[in-house]
Order: C-alpha cells, then sequence, then structure tokens
C-alpha cells in the first residue's frame, strides 16, 4: 500500500515537472529564466527517477531477504517440532486444537475427582487422551506436579505425554496423552456389568512385572526420586498388546536422592493407602511398594482387597454394623496352609487346573511378592528393583514374614483400642463410644471403593 502511494505521488510529480516546463516554454521562450526553470525541473524529474528505482531495487530485495527468513523460519520450526518428538518434550496446544482433535470434548472415556479424559484425533491422524483438570487451586497443583513428572522421564512402561494446555488466568488444564487402547488394568481384572475382558494369568504376572519395572525407574532410575502415590488398577493402562503402563502423576511428589521421607498431606485412593500415611510419620518410595502389593492381591483375585462381607446387622445399642473381608490376610492364611489356589481368580480355574504346579509355583510367588511388598513397616518392604528381581526369578522369594495387619484391627472396633500403634484420632474415638464416627474414619482412609 505504502509503495503503490509513493509511485503515485512520484508519477504526479513528473507530470507536474512536465507540465511546468511546457508552461514555461510558452511564455518565456528561450530566455535565460526559461532554461533556469528547464534545468531544475530535469534535475528534479532525474531525482523522481532514481529514487523510484533505488526503492524498487530495496523492495524486491527485501521481499527476497523475507521469503528466505520465512522459509528458513518454517524449516526451523519443522525441525524443532520433529527434534521435540524425538526428545519427547511436550507440545503446548492451543485450546482451539484440542477442541477440533476431541470434537468439542464430545468423547469422554474416564472420569475421576478433578478430571476427566476425552478421546481424540490430532491432525496427523494420531490417537491422543485429553485430560482436562477442573478446579483452581487443586487443579493447577496436580497440573504443575503432573507436568513436572512425567516430562522429565521416558520409560517404555510410563506414559508418553504429548503435551498440555492452559487456559488463563483460571480456566481449566489440559494434558494431552498417548491414547491407550485397552483402558486401565481394572477392567480386566474386575467383574462388571458389560465388560467381559479377563487377562490370563500368565498376562497378569506380566503386567505386575510392567508395573514393578515402571516404580523401579521411578524410584531408583530418575535424578530424582519420583513418588507416584497413587498407584491403583484404574492407573495402569494396557495397550494392544496387554503391556501395562503407568499413567496419571497428579499426586506424584519429587524426593531428593539425600532424602529418607517426606512428609506431606494424606492424598491417594481407598485401599491403597500404606499405615505410615494414617501416622504422620513421612512417607517414602516404600508408600509406592505398599501400593503395589495391593495392586498385586487384587490381579491374583480378580476383587478388592477389602469388601464388605456381610451387611449391616442392628447391635444392642440399634447401629447396624457390617463384617468386611480383607483379602490379604485370607491370602496369608491360605499361603501358610498350604492352599494358596483357593484364592486366584475363579474365572482362572481352568488355567489354574490345567497348569499343574508349575502354575501353583508362580501364584504362590506372586503371593509372596505381594505380602512382602505389605509390611506394615516400611523397611521390612522390599525395594521395586527387589520386586523386579523376585518377579523374574533372579533372586529366590521367601515366605514374607508375619505381619500384624493393622487395618484388621481398625476394622474390627472391639480391638482398636488396644493395638499400639492406632491413630491418636482412631484411638479418641474407640474410648468414647462413637462408633458410626469410627466406622467412618476407617473406611474413608482404608476401604475400597
Amino acid at each position: 500500500m505504502e509503495d503503490k502511494k509513493a509511485y503515485s505521488i512520484a508519477i504526479s510529480l513528473v507530470i507536474l515537472l512536465i507540465t511546468v516546463i511546457v508552461i514555461a516554454r510558452v511564455t518565456l521562450k528561450f530566455s535565460e529564466t526559461f532554461f533556469l526553470i528547464f534545468g531544475a525541473d530535469i534535475a528534479l524529474i532525474v531525482g523522481v527517477v532514481a529514487g523510484v528505482l533505488i526503492r524498487r531495487n530495496f523492495n524486491s530485495r527485501r521481499l527476497l531477504l523475507e521469503n528466505q527468513l520465512d522459509s528458513d523460519g518454517r524449516e526451523l520450526r519443522i525441525e524443532y517440532s520433529f527434534l521435540r518428538k524425538v526428545a519427547g518434550v511436550p507440545t503446548r496446544f492451543k485450546l482451539k486444537e484440542l477442541e477440533e482433535a476431541t470434537d468439542n470434548f464430545g468423547s469422554l472415556v474416564g472420569r475421576g475427582s478433578s478430571a476427566c479424559v476425552f478421546k481424540g484425533v490430532l491432525s496427523d491422524g494420531a490417537l491422543i487422551a485429553v485430560k482436562r483438570i477442573e478446579g483452581e487451586e487443586r487443579g493447577d497443583k496436580e497440573f504443575k506436579s503432573e507436568v513436572a513428572a512425567i516430562a522429565s522421564v521416558q520409560h517404555v512402561n510410563l506414559v508418553r505425554l504429548l503435551g498440555y494446555c492452559s487456559v488463563p488466568p483460571s480456566g481449566p488444564r489440559f494434558l494431552v496423552y498417548e491414547y491407550i487402547v485397552n483402558g486401565s488394568l481394572d477392567n480386566w481384572i474386575f467383574r462388571r456389568r458389560g465388560i467381559r475382558g479377563c487377562l490370563s494369568l500368565d498376562l497378569r504376572r506380566r503386567v505386575a512385572l510392567d508395573v514393578a519395572k515402571a516404580l523401579s525407574y521411578l524410584h531408583h532410575d530418575c535424578r530424582s526420586c519420583i513418588l507416584h502415590l497413587d498407584v491403583k488398577p484404574e492407573n495402569i493402562l494396557l495397550d494392544e498388546n496387554h503391556r501395562a503402563i503407568l499413567a496419571d502423576f497428579g499426586l506424584s511428589k519429587l524426593m531428593g536422592k539425600d532424602e529418607s521421607r517426606v512428609v506431606t498431606t494424606i492424598r491417594g485412593t481407598r485401599g491403597y493407602l500404606a499405615p505410615e500415611w494414617l501416622l504422620e510419620n513421612g512417607i517414602s518410595e516404600k508408600s509406592d511398594v505398599y501400593s503395589y502389593g495391593m495392586v498385586l492381591l487384587e490381579m491374583i483375585g480378580g476383587r478388592r482387597t477389602i469388601t464388605v462381607a456381610e451387611h449391616g446387622k442392628s447391635t444392642n445399642q440399634g447401629n447396624s454394623k457390617s463384617k468386611f473381608s480383607y483379602f490379604p490376610k485370607i491370602v496369608s492364611e491360605k499361603l501358610e496352609q498350604g492352599k494358596i489356589m483357593d484364592v486366584v481368580d475363579e474365572r482362572l480355574f481352568h488355567e489354574a487346573a490345567t497348569g499343574g504346579v508349575a502354575v501353583e509355583m508362580q501364584v504362590k510367588r506372586l503371593a509372596c511378592v505381594a505380602l512382602s511388598c505389605i509390611q506394615e513397616r516400611p523397611s521390612f518392604r522390599p525395594t521395586m528393583t527387589r520386586v523386579v528381581e523376585m518377579l523374574e526369578g533372579r533372586v529366590p522369594v521367601e515366605t514374607p514374614a508375619q505381619t500384624t495387619m493393622l487395618i484388621l484391627d481398625l476394622l474390627d472396633e472391639e480391638g482398636v483400642d488396644h493395638h499400639p500403634r492406632i491413630p491418636r484420632v482412631a484411638a479418641a474415638m474407640a474410648r468414647s463410644g462413637d462408633t458410626n464416627s469410627l466406622r467412618s474414619f476407617t473406611m474413608s482412609i482404608l476401604s475400597g471403593r
């Protein structure tokens, strides 16, 4: 636009100067004044033409340089994008891109306490899972924890973070992961209506090994020890080959190599929390080991570790009292009795019956590893590196030591006040006779869903 205006002015000026020459010739003829005006006008015309030519040359060179820089910039952006993907560095997505990929967040595949997960397809055809984190304070904290933890790690059994999106100032935040086709482990080990998936015993052993390797990597092979703090079947995904991928780092916490434990508020999921959470003594990577042991037991039995065995019956005080079944205690008793096959998921009966001694030894190995992981004292639990070695058969698996199983006392109200390591809140409730509050306290922290 500026070039057209400049050229118009130049042409108008040249025409004006030529008009002046013509008028001077007619009125002044060949006088001395005419020649002065003629010379000055010719000089001005030459100057205007020269200026136009210089400007055109400058503009052409500028356009050539801009095109070259634009081309180089595109190549750099393409190369940078390629290197980011190769290095696993997450990309910052625009909200519009995620809306288009997920059909305006219309395909819901999962829901949590503060997040929803949607399936989507990027413009290059890649399947993605978009996690939308709601809430201001807690959501922002989860968002920063998850990005910080997962963006710095690369492991075949850890979910890959492709990118993220944050809507300022207090809008939702989004994490973009690769889409894992077979969903979460809970759909494959627990019985549910409309879900027919059931993993074989051998696949369950392989999944247990995959998860153990992922946790071992987080605990021992990263620059800072990463505590997952929410290991449960819902956060273990299965790919097309039924290989396990550990996901959801929203509650993760970094622990320095020189730290033995960290103190933090209770986080995680009921039924998988280690006793040290309740005792407020600080947590360590052994808290993940405990949760892993609970998951491994659930994989063996195809059931939750804590279930209601008998619903409320009225007591003399008129209160209803339910009885609970604690699966780890059952496994421990069956292992001691030499009847470990009694606890195996009944859907695997045919596989267990035809497998003979080899399958029984495999189940015994898994049960011993699981019971070792859920020891009350963190120092008695193996590291995840040791768990990997035991599952792979590189080291012998010994029968785990008997544990007092604090949860049993909490579930049994009559004995709750006599256990030396019961939390002060629970003991006070028991002494006051507030059995309903005690049951609520116990189940709010420990019970499965």
